[in-house]
């Protein structure tokens, strides 16, 4: 059974931007930390972006940093990544995590999605 589901991901061109949308279901996200990673082919999962809840605390990793917004919309039950200036480095499949411990950007999210995949190439 799903429990989160990405969308938004696509084809653009550098400098573009997307929208992430992570959309719990059973989950109440709002009762989570969600954490955004991306992974490419070859390479180590990494960690994007985070947001705590209550409080809504973000933590970004430094190569998104002033790029990429991670925010809540709690009515909507999603949490969406807001990506701008998007460059070919940023090309990956996006995962959203949510646990109800604060992991950052580590593995250990008792949820995932599938993933959502972004290639930005001119």
């Amino acid at each position: 059974q799903l429990q989160l589901v990405e969308s938004g991901g696509g084809s653009v061109q550098p400098g573009e931007s997307l929208r992430l949308s992570c959309t719990g279901f059973v989950l109440i996200l709002d009762d989570y930390i969600i954490a955004w990673f991306r992974q490419a082919p070859g390479k180590e999962r990494e960690g994007v972006a985070r947001i705590t809840r209550g409080n809504g605390f973000t933590k970004y990793a430094d190569s998104v940093k002033g790029r990429f917004t991670i925010s809540r919309d709690s009515a909507k039950n999603a949490v969406y990544l807001e990506m701008n200036s998007l460059q070919p480095q940023d090309t990956s499949n996006y995962y959203c995590a949510a646990d109800m411990v604060d992991y950052e950007f580590g593995p250990e999210y008792d949820y995932w999605g599938q993933g959502t995949q972004v290639t930005v190439s001119s």
